[in-house]
């Protein structure tokens, strides 16, 4: 096969970390070509390169693509080349319609109007392929996350697409949404479209790719050739950590003891729709010492269950009762449920668990200040000791605590979540996808992390969309549909058939 793409000795530094050393990646024409790497091992910082996000003079290497060399001042130069990044965080307008969005920016129009039978037509067309029968000007806000991922797909092929690069395009997405865009990479294969997948989740990437190269601290460790061997997800985890990975989950001899945390009647009405009610008459335990998964596919309410007990900072009309350590507690809101002994870790990082500008210092210390403070004074000496301890503890990789969390990894982020809720030192933690996005070497410390908090006596509630991840870390786990608990589980018992079975059922 031909290369459609070389990128050759790629060396990109920021102040502090070479992100990338010496980096070379060939993609073929018409390949599925996945890239892997631990977070922070430069995937998506080489893929930046590539798509002009960093402009040529900003690295030392080469980039020739088709044959000629590129040197992309910024993303327009890409795109003209027909090289387009979907990014994990979609580029989308939910408020536009699907028409809007696919358009926006790359408009049809003439002498300043644009042409909207042309647009509507075009439109239609681009739906088609991507597999959606939804209309033009429905709003896009309407459709859900795996429909909007096919939207931005569709706006990739409204730019004439010949590279396309994904970004964990399935991280935010449930079972029957992820198997749908990978077809669809595989048809665009056979009409001629190249794709560079950058994915966490290996058995996808097995799945679709012809080739995968694996990254690891900013170096190109091993080119693999899916058609040539057959490459088992061990294979691909050795090259990405550089050791053997012969278990996923940490050994856990868990003793629980009495009941910590007891929820009673828990029912949550939609902080909009005055009609709907979206938690009904949840009830469930967690002991010292447990680890208690929720289970259900995405819009059954984990989400908003979890948010609602943590201070309600979801929903209204809320009701029921919540007791931690035998003993009634109130959580009105979020500084109420800290002091009651409830952490909540955002499945959304980025947006709700960190304030990004800001230092690990300043992330670590945030939830509780008044522990770092007197008379209200913020002691900077003491707040730099907590953070360098959990630093040191959380194993955060990081030349210094006074790095902006923005820099960070994904792995590295969710450890200094974790390290602010813990330095509020709460008695239940509730962990909503701890490690949605992150790799398996990144996933396997978090597990420790929740195996070490259980042996000491904490508990800790467990929502994770990856099945394979609730039964390999949970002591029980609690099915949810449609706002309810539909069945409780031991972890002796419980199957990824027998969870599925008792979500159908309802």
């Amino acid at each position: 096969m031909t290369a459609l793409l070389k990128m050759q000795g790629i060396t990109k530094a920021f102040p502090g970390v070479k992100a990338l050393d010496n980096v070379s990646l060939t993609v073929n024409t018409g390949e599925i070509h996945a890239l892997v790497g631990e977070n922070g091992a430069g995937k998506s910082t080489l893929m930046k390169v590539l798509s002009g996000i960093y402009p040529a003079g900003s690295y030392i290497g080469d980039i020739v693509y088709d044959g000629q060399p590129a040197k992309l001042a910024g993303i327009a130069d890409s795109e003209k080349l027909g090289i387009i990044i979907i990014h994990q965080e979609l580029a989308l307008v939910p408020l536009l319609s699907i028409a809007e969005n696919l358009f926006i920016g790359n408009e049809i129009a003439k002498a300043g109007v644009i042409n909207w039978p042309e647009v509507y037509q075009r439109t239609e067309v681009l739906l088609k392929k991507v597999g959606l029968d939804e209309k033009p000007a429905t709003s896009l806000g309407k459709i859900g996350v795996g429909k909007q991922q096919l939207v931005e797909i569709a706006k990739a092929l409204a730019k004439d697409v010949r590279l396309l690069i994904l970004d964990e395009p399935t991280a935010a997405l449930q079972e029957n949404d992820s198997q749908n865009l990978l077809q669809l990479l595989l048809e665009l294969k056979l009409h001629g479209i190249t794709s560079i997948l950058i994915s966490h989740k290996l058995n996808e990437i097995r799945q679709v790719a012809d080739r995968i190269t694996v990254l690891r601290d900013g170096a190109t460790v091993s080119t693999l050739d899916c058609h040539a061997e057959h490459i088992s997800e061990d294979q691909i985890v050795k090259d990405m950590v550089g050791r053997d990975l012969s278990q996923r989950y940490p050994d856990h001899q868990r003793q629980p003891t009495d009941v910590l945390m007891k929820v009673k009647n828990w029912n949550v009405w939609h902080p909009e729709l005055s009609d709907r009610q979206v938690i009904r008459e949840v009830s469930f335990t967690v002991r010292r010492g447990e680890v208690v998964g929720i289970a259900g596919l995405m819009g059954s309410g984990r989400t908003e269950l979890a948010m609602s007990l943590f201070g309600k900072s979801y929903g209204r009309k809320i009701s029921g009762d919540i007791a931690i350590g035998g003993k009634a507690v109130q959580c009105d809101s979020v500084d109420q449920a800290i002091a009651a002994g409830m952490a909540y870790c955002t499945e959304d990082r980025k947006e709700m668990g960190l304030i990004l500008d800001e230092t690990i210092v300043n992330n670590i210390t945030l939830a509780n200040l008044a522990a770092v403070a007197h008379k209200g004074v913020l002691n900077n000496a003491e707040e730099q000791k907590v953070a360098e301890r959990f630093r040191r503890a959380m194993n955060i990789r990081t030349p210094n605590v006074f790095q902006r969390v923005l820099n960070l990894s994904g792995g590295n982020q969710q450890k200094v979540v974790l390290s602010k809720w813990l330095f509020a030192d709460p008695q239940v933690l509730i962990l909503d996808e701890p490690t949605r996005g992150i790799d398996v070497g990144a996933k396997f410390e978090i597990y420790a992390i929740m195996n070490e908090l259980a042996r000491e006596g904490r508990g800790v509630v467990m929502i994770s969309s990856e099945m394979p991840e609730l039964l390999g870390m949970c002591d029980r786990i609690y099915v949810m549909c449609e706002g309810q608990f539909v069945g409780e589980l031991d972890a002796a018992e419980a199957s990824q058939e027998r969870i599925m079975s008792m979500i159908v059922k309802e």
